[in-house]
Parts: structure tokens; C-alpha cells; sequence
């Protein structure tokens, strides 16, 4: 984690959806669990969030979609990622996805994705796995 003990994640809304009621709660569950956030705002497009994820020197980028976008908007990120030589930043998503979209997700490079209803512990946790499991940067 670049010598830092705390993990550092930015929350994002990615495009049109303009519902931000559970990334708020998001960002919050996480800073209670110790992690660094910080919370994009809404209507960002994926070059917005992956320059300030770059900038911030996150850890994790985590989006949170209920457009059915999410099948555009993770292919940018990731792609922005690669362009930028920062695929070490590892890429979360959660919200309304289908689950016949979550195995092509990970299969593009998407670390995890959670659904709505995920409880907020279940959320900490998985985000710490995919830190641990990637490794130090």
C-alpha cells in the first residue's frame, strides 16, 4: 500500500445516475472501518475518477451504478487505467447489475462487484480481501 498503513479508496458515481444516497452510505462504512475516502460527487465521467484516483494515490476506486451503464462505464475506467500505467489501482463496483453482467465484469479486470443489499461489513471486508490479495503497490 506505498508505505501507508491505511487503505485509501475513492467512491464514485459515473455518469447520468444521479442517486447517491448509498455511496454516501459507502464512503462512510468504510471511513468508520479506518480506510481513507474520498467521494467524487455526482455525474463524473471515468477519466474524471481515474485522474483524481491517480492524484489521490488510492488504492481502490470503487463505483457505485444503478443506470445499467455498467457495462460502458467499467471497460473506461479500466481502460483509462492501463492508459495511465496505473492498473495497479484495483476496480470495485456495486449497486443494480445483473448477475449474468458480474462474470464479465471480473473477466474484464473488475476485482469484485456487490449488489445492493450488501451489508455494510460485508462491503469493509471485501474491500480489505482485494488489497490484501493484490498485494503491496
Amino acid at each position: 500500500m506505498s508505505g501507508r498503513e491505511r487503505i485509501r479508496v475513492i467512491v464514485a458515481k459515473v455518469g447520468l445516475d444521479g442517486h447517491d444516497r448509498g455511496v454516501k452510505i459507502v464512503a462512510r462504512t468504510l471511513r468508520d472501518a479506518g480506510m481513507d475516502v474520498i467521494y467524487t460527487g455526482l455525474h463524473r465521467t471515468p477519466e474524471e475518477v481515474v485522474d483524481a484516483a491517480i492524484q489521490e494515490d488510492v488504492d481502490v476506486i470503487g463505483v457505485s451504478i444503478l443506470s445499467g451503464a455498467h457495462m460502458t462505464v467499467f471497460p473506461r475506467i479500466l481502460d483509462r487505467l492501463a492508459a495511465r500505467e496505473a492498473g495497479d489501482i484495483l476496480v470495485v463496483g456495486g449497486g443494480v447489475i445483473p448477475d449474468e453482467d458480474v462474470a464479465r465484469l471480473k473477466s474484464l479486470g473488475v476485482a469484485e462487484i456487490l449488489l445492493q443489499d450488501t451489508p455494510p461489513e460485508a462491503i469493509v471486508a471485501m474491500v480489505r480481501r482485494v488489497v490484501a490479495e493484490r498485494g503491496p503497490r
